[in-house]
């Protein structure tokens, strides 16, 4: 008779959930609330089959319907030494969500009152000790949870889900992460197949890739290259997306939400509610209260961790813009009109848009902040965060579902784009005239007319740009703050100045014209040159304190990075210039695989794999590969580039009329805007 009990549980709460579809015809939607009831009680690995398959049952109707009220529950004290073992996510004002029929335990994991990570009970059909069901009743088990799967599928509209090797993943998963239809020569098959076994997973499903898959690494020199960084992970979402994968980048972006900042300390002090993790490892652990059985959980590094406990100020920035990038490939547009993912836009818009001391529109951040994650003398406004800052205010804007409370939010988000567009085209921008013009500049102006606004001295101007600038070409400078210009040429910064349309078009193509002008410089044996020139001598010692990594042409200071490639592609293609990154992927193809896909090139032309460069670093490998298909199929880049505004093209037009470099008297705007 137990196969009937179990019969019974399965397809009575199923009858459940067919009135409550023809009830409600929307219930399918993801970005609709839902009110259907939970169990409350906790349900361990040990629950009976047919009491877990109920529950499957129930949980994939849900989606994150109450998402503040599931903060404010994390929020609460934890109980215990280590952790809370809480049934809260089975409860109707909390959260439940199963991705692959997984269920998935979203508590606080206190280490030290400090680690939290995310957690995963996986419930495996051939594994279940505590139950007493035979064999034939097992079999019956697993054939009706396919059969379940298939008619929840079908009502849905979602892709169907059954269990591979008794396991609760996809049967799909793995197949078509190894199943590349590769077109082109080996180099990019090798690439291909290096960029599937960097592939991360999480309970069944792929949720990233590590950053670097070098054999030759011992345990003590692995450091944290494998764990799945944010910003290394973009390139391989694009290489993904481009290719039609998009289960791994929206199990990222969901996963990385759920990491998001509420209680991470360091020195008892806590960062900013939105703030994105640098990285996270997926680590087996023992089950609490079960020494034979495990469990895995996704720990987060915010920075607590890092050399330097430099802070991921770029990570929120480049989630914004891998989220809409998934949802222009993909067409998938539910993602980021889930309630729980446009909470997320807001915390890290509300984070990024914060009134603080500073009276610029530009991002304060520290230094070691984005790409160049060690010290290099850019704290303050690097134009890389900047630049990223922009193309991630436009993405939000976007993709913000229009309501009530957004108005405030959007109106904010607004003038800051203006402000922020302004700032940089007008006092980051250098070409031979604008040059010239701070070479005559006068100082110690105090007025609201000042031209030299920022006290600049002409002698900041080094000799070496004297003679590098060509007569045809710009670039954006890579800081600016009182009394100091950074005239280093900062590559992602420029590259994504283009592709988000923070540089207006005459710009762009100044930036492209100075990369053809200065091939022998930037591009070399191998693209690309991360900045340029290198921190030399007593500059070198004192910028960076004698960093033996960042030593001249090495690493962050003037080394050659792969990676940039992708943002060359999508630069070049989107002001129809296309020829010259491909004439950049033809210098890397040479090299690259033979040397074993590394992390950057040492020396002023790249001549030399990094002295302390890991191998097979996978956003190297990435980045190759997204630059290959948007050359071979151009229109995609439509999907990560930003268009220029109209609106802001105008606003700006006014501004720029009533600049007081114009030499015109002050004038009230109809609009005002802090530039």
């Amino acid at each position: 008779m137990r196969w009937l009990e179990a019969a019974c549980a399965l397809f009575i709460p199923l009858a459940s959930c067919f009135r409550r579809l023809i009830a409600e015809p929307e219930a399918g939607s993801s970005s609709l609330a839902r009110n259907t009831a939970l169990p409350s009680q906790y349900i361990s690995p040990t629950t009976a089959s047919a009491e877990i398959v109920r529950h499957q049952i129930y949980c994939s109707y849900l989606d994150f319907y109450d998402y503040g009220d599931y903060r404010n529950n994390v929020h609460s004290k934890a109980h215990g030494k280590y952790r809370r073992r809480s049934s809260l996510f089975l409860s109707p004002s909390s959260v439940a969500r199963t991705w692959n029929n997984c269920f998935r335990d979203y508590r606080v994991r206190k280490i030290n009152d400090r680690s939290r990570s995310l957690k995963c009970q996986c419930q495996r059909v051939d594994d279940t000790s505590g139950m007493t069901s035979g064999d034939a009743n097992r079999t019956w088990f697993t054939e009706s949870v396919n059969q379940a799967n298939q008619i929840l599928g079908d009502l849905n509209g979602q892709k169907v889900i059954s269990f591979e090797n008794g396991s609760v993943m996809p049967n799909n998963v793995k197949s078509s992460h190894s199943s590349y239809k590769t077109r082109g020569n080996a180099i990019e098959d090798e690439a291909w197949h290096l960029l599937q076994d960097s592939v991360v997973y999480y309970c069944g499903s792929p949720v990233g890739t590590i950053a670097a898959t070098d054999p030759s690494d011992s345990s003590s020199n692995v450091l944290n290259y494998d764990q799945v960084f944010i910003r290394d992970f973009i390139p391989s979402g694009m290489a993904f997306l481009l290719k039609g994968e998009y289960d791994i980048v929206r199990n990222f972006i969901l996963h990385t939400l759920q990491l998001q900042s509420w209680e991470k300390t360091m020195d008892c002090h806590s960062p900013g509610q939105g703030l994105m993790p640098a990285s996270f490892k997926v680590r087996t652990v023992p089950l609490d209260g079960d020494d034979s059985a495990t469990e895995e959980v996704l720990d987060p590094d915010f920075g607590e961790a890092a050399i330097g406990r430099v802070a991921p100020v770029d990570s929120g920035l480049w989630w914004i813009i891998l989220l809409r990038a998934y949802g222009k490939c993909s067409g998938d547009l539910s993602v980021q009109e889930r309630i729980d993912v446009q909470t997320g836009i807001k915390m890290i818009l509300k984070l990024c848009l914060a009134d603080g001391f500073d009276m610029f529109p530009t991002l304060l951040v520290t230094d070691g902040s984005c790409m160049i994650d060690r010290r290099m003398g850019i704290h303050g406004h690097p134009l890389e965060i900047q630049a990223l800052f922009y193309s991630a205010l436009l993405s939000a804007r976007e993709m913000l579902a229009p309501e009530d409370g957004s108005a405030d939010l959007i109106r904010a988000l607004n003038n800051r784009l203006i402000a922020l567009s302004f700032h940089i085209q007008e006092y980051y921008w250098v070409d031979k005239r604008k040059l010239n013009e701070i070479y005559r500049y006068k100082q110690e102006e105090y007025s609201y007319d000042a031209v030299n606004k920022f006290n600049i001295y002409p002698d900041q101007i080094s000799p070496w740009l004297v003679e590098w600038m060509p007569d045809k070409g710009g670039y954006f400078i890579g800081n600016l703050q009182p009394a100091h210009m950074d005239f280093r040429f900062f590559s992602l910064g420029n590259l994504w100045s283009i592709v988000s349309s923070l540089a207006t078009t005459h710009q762009s193509h100044a930036i492209l014209d100075l990369i053809e002008a200065k091939w022998s410089d930037l591009v070399a044996d191998m693209p690309f040159k991360i900045c340029y020139p290198a921190l030399e001598g007593q500059e070198w010692r004192i910028i960076t304190g004698s960093d033996p990594k960042n030593t001249p042409w090495s690493y962050h200071n003037g080394g050659s990075w792969p990676t940039l490639l992708w943002q060359l592609a999508v630069a070049c293609i989107k002001m129809n210039r296309p020829e010259i990154a491909a004439k950049a992927i033809d210098v890397a193809e040479r090299r690259l695989a033979a040397d074993k896909w590394p992390e950057y090139y040492d020396t002023k032309r790249a001549r030399f794999i990094g002295k302390q460069a890991h191998l097979y670093q996978t956003w190297s490998i990435a980045g190759f590969l997204v630059a290959k298909l948007l050359i071979e199929k151009p229109d995609a880049a439509r999907n990560i580039w930003n268009d220029e505004d109209a609106d802001i093209v105008n606003a700006l037009n006014v501004m720029v009329d009533s600049n007081p470099r114009r030499k015109r008297a002050r004038k009230v705007l109809k609009k005002t805007y802090i530039v």
